[in-house]
């Protein structure tokens, strides 16, 4: 008897598919209810959208572009891209992930509340991470920086002992590297 013959007539793929972060980029009509059909594609299969940014980019031809970073296996985001893809107001869709050497940024404006050494030492970070002062007050700061999103995560960090109080962050943008476009 060959004891290296699966015993059910299932195959189980026990190797684990490996979770990745993906970044998409979208170019869609400028239409009432397309933000809430692309949402819905994501909340009815489950999927999940870590960053969500939008806007218009070109007024002439009311077309918007949606940066998504979302997490799954490659074969979950490629099922994601081509749903997006079949939608009717959705003129391009690029995983900009997979294409490689794009660039990502986000904005994050933190506030801070302290007083004395811990004042100094927020001033002293934000001034190590580019971020710049756009409030201050007697006993509190808001920094305003931008970078990658794991820049914002490590200046948030650090400011948690400091006296962070409240972030506000935009969310990623992206754009691939080069002298071609996306088509939209």
């Amino acid at each position: 008897m060959n004891t290296t013959a699966p015993q059910s007539a299932y195959f189980i793929d026990t190797k684990k598919q490996e979770i990745n972060i993906h970044t998409l980029a979208v170019v869609a009509e400028n239409q009432p209810g397309v933000l809430a059909r692309i949402i819905g594609l994501f909340a009815g299969r489950g999927y999940n959208i870590d960053s969500l940014t939008v806007s218009e980019t070109e007024h002439e031809k009311h077309v918007s572009r949606f940066t998504i970073v979302t997490s799954g296996t490659e074969k979950v985001v490629a099922q994601i891209k081509a749903q997006l893809e079949r939608m009717v107001l959705v003129h391009s869709v690029a995983d900009l992930t997979v294409q490689g050497n794009f660039l990502a940024r986000e904005l994050a404006m933190v506030k801070v509340c302290g007083q004395g050494d811990k004042r100094v030492e927020a001033l002293r970070l934000a001034d190590a991470f580019r971020a710049r002062v756009v409030d201050a007050s007697t006993d509190s700061f808001v920094f305003e920086l931008t970078g990658k999103p794991d820049k914002i995560d490590q200046f948030i960090s650090l400011m948690v002992p400091l006296g962070l109080v409240e972030v506000a962050r935009t969310g990623v943008a992206a754009i691939s590297r080069g002298p071609e476009g996306m088509k939209g």
